[in-house]
Formats: C-alpha cells, sequence, structure tokens
C-alpha cells in the first residue's frame, strides 16, 4: 500500500512531547503511532477507547489528584491490590 498520504494537526507541544516519549519508549515512531490508531479506528468502525464525559465522582477525584489530596501511595502492585481487596 502506497504511502502518500499527509495528516497534520496543531496540539499543545506538553501533550506532543509526552506522547512522542511514550511511543520512543514502546519503539515506535510517530508515524507508526498515528498509523496504528487510525487502523485501530479503521478495524473497530470507531474509536478504540470509549470517551465519555466524566461523572461528578471522577471529576473531583481529577481535581484531587492534580491538586495532591487525598491519594493514597502504596509500595507496589501487591500493596495496592492488598489496599484494594483484590
Amino acid at each position: 500500500m502506497s504511502k502518500s498520504a499527509i495528516v497534520r494537526a496543531r496540539m499543545d507541544p506538553k501533550l506532543k512531547r509526552d506522547a512522542e516519549s511514550l511511543f520512543e519508549a514502546l519503539g515506535l515512531s510517530r508515524t507508526q503511532a498515528i498509523t496504528l490508531f487510525y487502523r485501530q479506528v479503521a478495524l473497530r468502525k470507531g474509536l478504540p477507547f470509549d470517551v465519555v464525559i466524566p461523572n461528578a465522582t471522577t471529576r473531583k477525584t481529577f481535581e484531587d489528584t492534580d491538586a495532591g489530596k487525598n491519594l493514597v501511595l502504596c509500595k507496589d502492585a501487591d500493596d495496592m491490590f492488598k489496599r484494594l481487596g483484590v
């Protein structure tokens, strides 16, 4: 398949840096990451994740987390699961 189409988008520079850092850690180029996203959209005939408006509890949790409030710190995954009762 010929790769001649171009996708251009403007976005927040920090978001771009954060995402590209993750792509690098995964061994993906920007082109590969975008192609992967588009392929999943085509295969699923929709977005490959749920897009929802957070409810009041979720919004409050986001706000608290951003402010560093009401955090539960765990030593590791085992500690987290123990605290969650899982």
